[in-house]
């Protein structure tokens, strides 16, 4: 049922929890330090659980492992597609969000210059190769060629399809190393089904960065319409400001494979677990 360095625990009598440590300090939290964590000798025919046990590379075969075994995922293998992947939460957002295309094949500079223009934003499905500004913001064909020769190599991108997306210039915090992308002003937010619980500087290394009260009220209307339109249980948007004033969605991803960013975990969870409490069983 468990696979080696899984745990599930029961938190606070309240949230059942499937966790691994990643060794990644950004994701990793240890519940049982800060909650009341415990271990039913036996568990209930059918229970819930939140999986904070890294990114499985088949999240739906996981998810069908489980289930079997009388655990459920918050996240149904369709919702977890919503959730993470472009190409499933991008119809849903047009209009919040930069125009984007997407692609199973590696594309030619000629069709992405055609659609989008010059220059342009390119990512792989689900992220970008650390945020590599080389393979990221590409000024025209020749970038475009590099990079996808690269691409074909990545570790990270390789198997992912290839997003291209329109290029809007965000109002930048800082410009960080010369071949990272430049720190934008971008928040994480989490939200647990439908309520805000988590919001937090997405650029959680370098120069610190704040939004005022207008600011943030002006970002969360963004991000709760995405919640709001994608209706999941457990979901992150990202989202970052334009140097027009304006407010996009940046990217959504499950909140069970989400790294923390500046959000501290503590606060996340202590959230989640009041919302859980008021509202009872999913």
């Amino acid at each position: 049922m468990l696979r080696t360095g899984e745990d599930l625990l029961l938190v606070e009598d309240t949230l059942w929890m499937l966790t691994a440590p990643t060794g990644q300090g950004i994701y990793d939290f240890p519940f049982d330090r800060f909650f009341a964590c415990r271990h039913p000798y036996q568990l209930p025919e059918r229970l819930v659980a939140v999986a904070r046990a890294g990114a499985w590379n088949d999240y739906a075969g996981r998810y069908r492992e489980l289930a079997a075994e009388g655990i459920h995922l918050v996240h149904s293998p369709e919702q977890h597609l919503l959730a993470s992947e472009l190409p499933h939460w991008y119809p849903r957002l047009e209009g919040l969000t930069p125009r984007s295309l997407w692609f199973d094949e590696l594309p030619d500079a000629e069709t992405v210059g055609r659609e989008l223009g010059w220059p342009v934003f390119v990512k792989g499905e689900r992220q970008t190769s650390r945020h590599r500004k080389s393979l990221s913001i590409l000024e025209g064909p020749e970038d475009f060629r590099r990079a996808m020769e690269e691409y074909a190599r990545d570790r990270i991108l390789h198997w992912q399809r290839v997003v291209c997306r329109e290029f809007r210039p965000l109002r930048r915090v800082e410009e960080g190393a010369p071949d990272r992308i430049p720190s934008s002003f971008e928040f994480r937010t989490f939200w647990w089904r439908g309520e805000l619980v988590g919001w937090g500087h997405y650029w959680w290394q370098g120069s610190p960065y704040a939004a005022s009260a207008e600011e943030q009220q002006a970002a969360l209307a963004v991000a709760r319409e995405a919640v709001r339109r994608l209706a999941v249980p457990f979901l992150v948007v990202d989202v970052a400001q334009e140097v027009s004033g304006r407010w996009l969605v940046i990217e959504c991803n499950d909140g069970q494979e989400s790294g923390y960013a500046g959000i501290s975990p503590f606060t996340l969870w202590r959230n989640i677990l009041r919302v859980e409490g008021e509202k009872g069983p999913p």
